[in-house]
């Protein structure tokens, strides 16, 4: 190998170094960012004050904004900003609550286009939960049929868990099939632990306990 030969060699080795690292980098920030939106939206959604969860929604929307517009490629801040925007209408209700859940949709059927699997295919348990709690025709978009679409989607995704399986068990109990509901709802207990996301976990294994109370009614 002659020097000349020797120089582009090293050169081009150097370049694909770098871009490597460029992309490592890119991947760990986005990670990060992720992370910080689900740190965030599990404080404001299980531990914050009734008082102060507006301030702590209105906050944490405008994080969720600026990652999308950081990061306009991707589908995880797509995703965490329509998740943050329904769990806002949701706690907060108002005139608003409305607006907010279309918002969402948007936001989610962005992010299928971009990458349908991304975080375990929550976009498509997002869009189910959306479907079966949002109001119907004139008012809303809710349809039960699309939900169980959405929601069976991600199951197909993500089999194992804990909210692919809690909301399709919501799902179910909100449309009266009690017996199946209790069925998902002991699955989505038995959830391998998030170790990022022990607060949320918690949270979740909560609501499922709540849910299960109601099952043993019927």
């Amino acid at each position: 190998m002659n020097i000349k030969t020797m120089i582009n060699y090293i050169f081009s080795l150097a370049l694909v170094v770098a871009l490597l690292t460029s992309h490592s980098v890119f991947a760990n920030a986005l990670d990060e960012t992720i992370h910080s939106l689900q740190k965030e939206w599990a404080i404001a959604n299980y531990k914050t004050s009734e008082s102060e969860l507006e301030k702590a929604f209105e906050k944490l929307t405008i994080k969720a904004q600026d990652a999308v517009v950081a990061y306009p490629d991707n589908a995880e801040p797509l995703i965490w900003n329509a998740i943050i925007v329904s769990s806002d209408a949701g706690k907060n209700g108002g005139f608003g609550a409305l607006g907010k859940v279309k918002e969402a949709r948007v936001l989610l059927l962005k992010a299928e286009k971009i990458n349908s699997r991304a975080l375990h295919g929550s976009v498509y348990t997002s869009l189910g939960s959306l479907y079966y709690q949002v109001p119907g025709w004139p008012l809303g978009y809710g349809d039960n049929d699309q939900a169980e679409i959405y929601l069976k989607k991600a199951l197909s995704i993500n089999p194992d868990g804990i909210d692919a399986n809690y909301f399709y068990g919501d799902f179910l109990l909100e449309n009266g099939n009690y017996q199946e509901a209790k069925t998902y709802m002991n699955k989505a207990l038995k959830a391998p632990s998030r170790q990022t996301r022990p607060l949320a976990d918690a949270g979740r294994r909560s609501e499922i306990n709540a849910k299960l109370k109601i099952i043993e009614r019927y």
